[in-house]
């Protein structure tokens, strides 16, 4: 299955692309829309779909520019580009650029669908190509590359003197003057360990990532793969190095079936010293834990996880909800709770308290990270008499979680510490109170907690276990859940209300997210 993202500023195109094409029962899946470039590039930057389908001349970013910087971060990425009659030359310099095709407006479903497959057969072969073992022996044993691969781990070991290695250096795509260096070195695991399955996957890491311009890797074991990024600016590498760490992330996890762990070392400024980068990111590696799989990590970020008591998954997942909850998220935490009420009403009293000692244990497991206790902070809710006072029927249980829940968020807010709190805290706030504008995007976000998209990008999934667009998609729908039950507003006035730029963009997404429309979703709340 290949994922499409869509790109027009006429919605009548992205209405006909979303509705027309038959979604399950095709080797494609839709990924999401975007009016324009600009809006795309955030929302792309956090899906990562295989290919995506642009109009060429959009308003704030046009479709070539998009393509230009998606090429750049997201490398694998198939463009497919929508151009009209007079828009020809634009078309050409698309292809240039490695854009893969091209649809003449007006286009009818047949053709856009006959572009997809060819797109489709495309990768398809890709893939079936780069696994070939045969392909895989012939570039193991290229002479040339065998030099180049030498000569980068040379490098990052430190075995030759650099003098000796700036002489060999010629056919080797890395300045030797940069302004800075930095190393990202992540390590690669399958399900399983074999040797030989680790190294099948190979060729297609690297066939990808050689298209990421001011970088170069290598593989130094089977499972260590190596990043050098160079860069005339401290803050563009630094971006650039959560970049490439997500797309090698990305790469692994959707091409692979397998995960990896990511360190960066810190920035330098002398190629002498790359050495010292990497012993740095191998440092953080080896001290990286099982429940670090899939994060991006630095020798600051390790040092927290030693220090804070919020890095720890725990068995029960409303723990690690609760880390970073917003105070707008807890009536959605207990609509959870309440939909298995109403599931098994007849049946109170047992599910009710089985819920009830679940909050307490969730609550005084977040209490006891944070270095308290609960019989300290809230006593009350040890209490027998307390817990069956509180159970006596579904309103007063769900009242009184929602009073234990308020209560520890706020112990939380006070007590939290750890390098990204503040910044995840400070995230979902802005996006509790802007959620309602259709300009709330990743970028907007991320300036507002003074990080890079890509930076943010990454500290948001790993800390939330979610991405940021599918967070901001669910208050969204939360909202909108609120307005549907609550009054008469009509569906197309909830959806601009709640931030969505078109009533059936919205419809589409939020049957998506609960199964239901919204017409459905407000008649099933009424009966």
């Amino acid at each position: 299955m290949y994922s499409v993202f869509i790109v027009d500023d006429e919605q009548i195109v992205l209405d006909g692309i979303r509705k027309k094409m038959d979604w399950e029962n095709s080797n494609f899946t839709f990924a999401g829309e975007a009016t324009d470039g600009e809006i795309a590039l955030s929302m792309i930057q956090e899906v990562k779909p295989d290919i995506l389908i642009t109009d060429i001349k959009m308003p704030f970013m046009d479709g070539l520019k998009l393509s230009q910087i998606l090429k750049r971060i997201q490398p694998w990425i198939r463009i497919i580009i929508l151009s009209g009659h007079d828009e020809f030359d634009y078309a050409k310099k698309a292809i240039s650029i490695g854009v893969e095709d091209y649809i003449l407006k007006p286009f009818t479903h047949e053709t856009l669908n006959a572009t997809l497959q060819k797109v489709s057969a495309s990768l398809d072969k890709e893939h079936r190509q780069l696994s070939d073992i045969s392909l895989l022996k012939e570039k193991l044993e290229s002479t040339s590359q065998i030099i180049k691969d030498k000569l980068l781990i040379d490098l990052l070991l430190n075995r030759q003197d650099i003098s000796e290695l700036r002489a060999k250096f010629t056919d080797v795509p890395i300045p030797l003057d940069s302004s800075f260096y930095k190393v990202l070195a992540s390590e690669l695991r399958q399900q399983s360990q074999k040797e030989q399955e680790s190294l099948s996957y190979w060729p297609y890491i690297t066939s990808v990532l050689k298209d990421i311009p001011d970088s170069i890797s290598v593989f130094i074991s089977p499972t260590r793969l190596v990043c050098i990024l160079f860069n005339s600016s401290e803050k563009d590498i630094e971006d650039s190095c959560y970049s490439m760490a997500e797309a090698v992330e990305h790469i692994v996890r959707q091409k692979t079936g397998g995960y990896c762990i990511s360190a960066i070392g810190k920035t330098i400024k002398e190629m002498s010293k790359i050495h010292e980068s990497y012993a740095e990111a191998e440092h953080v590696l080896e001290l990286a834990q099982p429940w670090n799989a899939g994060r991006i990590l630095s020798a600051e970020d390790i040092k927290e996880d030693n220090n804070s008591t919020l890095q720890l998954p725990d068995k029960n997942p409303l723990v690690d909800r609760l880390k970073y909850a917003g105070s707008g998220e807890i009536d959605d935490i207990i609509n959870m709770y309440i939909k298995s009420l109403d599931q098994n009403s007849e049946h109170f009293f047992i599910l009710g308290s089985y819920i009830f000692v679940d909050v307490i244990m969730a609550v005084s497991s977040l209490i006891e990270n944070l270095g308290g206790n609960v019989k300290d902070v809230m006593p009350e809710i040890l209490s027998h008499s307390y817990i069956e006072k509180s159970i006596q029927d579904e309103n007063i249980c769900i009242a009184e979680i929602k009073k234990i829940l308020e209560k520890v968020l706020r112990y939380r807010d006070s007590h939290l510490h750890g390098k990204y709190s503040d910044v995840i805290l400070k995230a979902k706030d802005y996006i509790q109170k802007n959620y309602a504008s259709q300009d709330t995007c990743l970028r907007l976000v991320a300036e507002e907690v003074n990080l890079s998209p890509n930076h943010f990008s990454a500290i948001f999934s790993q800390e939330c276990k979610t991405t940021f667009i599918e967070y901001l998609t669910n208050v969204r729908i939360e909202a909108a859940k609120k307005l549907l039950k609550e009054t008469d507003m009509k569906g197309s006035d909830i959806a601009y209300e709640c931030g969505f730029s078109d009533p059936h963009y919205f419809s589409f997404i939020f049957k998506k997210n609960t199964g239901l429309s919204p017409r459905e979703y407000k008649n099933k709340e009424q009966k």
